[in-house]
């Protein structure tokens, strides 16, 4: 319900949204010719709510472009703010994730994270190269640093209080 997604409508606190319903009332909910590559950790490519909008392939691994996409909370998290398909009763609804007609933005899971920390800077780099060479034409990056590391939401809530944890900056 997008009632629910406070970061899309938020009725409580002015400001605190990005509009989302006057987006899609003025512009589009969603457009599959446009591809989002999402750069974090992998993204669960067979989730109910985000199957339909995840390419058939040409998704990367680029800690090791050998192994498959590894499913994790964080990046299937952000590909469903950004993606999940809309109108189906299923989870939440997603920025561009169209009106369940086959109508929402592709996402491209450029896997950089292990576990929650990239193993190198190549890693990361290599995502969004491949993500530009692949056609994706927007990169969505969710992720914090701290000392070169991923900052979990816990680390977030240790370091910062815990009414931060979870925010996305």
């Amino acid at each position: 319900l997008v009632s629910e997604l406070w970061g899309l409508n938020n009725t409580v606190f002015n400001g605190a949204d990005i509009n989302v319903q006057k987006v899609w009332e003025k512009y589009t909910v969603g457009n599959p010719e446009v591809i989002v590559a999402v750069v974090d950790t992998g993204i669960d490519l067979s989730h109910e709510d985000l199957a339909a909008n995840c390419l058939d392939s040409g998704h990367i691994n680029t800690n090791d472009i050998s192994r498959p996409i590894q499913a994790a909370e964080h990046g299937t998290h952000v590909a469903g703010v950004v993606a999940a398909v809309n109108g189906n009763g299923i989870g939440v609804s997603g920025i561009a994730g169209g009106t369940g007609n086959n109508d929402g933005v592709r996402i491209m899971s450029c896997q950089i994270f292990e576990n929650g920390y990239s193993t190198n800077l190549d890693a990361s780099a290599n995502g969004f190269v491949y993500a530009a060479q692949n056609g994706a034409s927007i990169a969505q990056c969710s992720f914090g640093l701290i000392n070169g590391n991923y900052t979990s939401d816990a680390e977030y809530a240790g370091l910062y209080g815990a009414e931060y944890a979870g925010v996305q900056f």
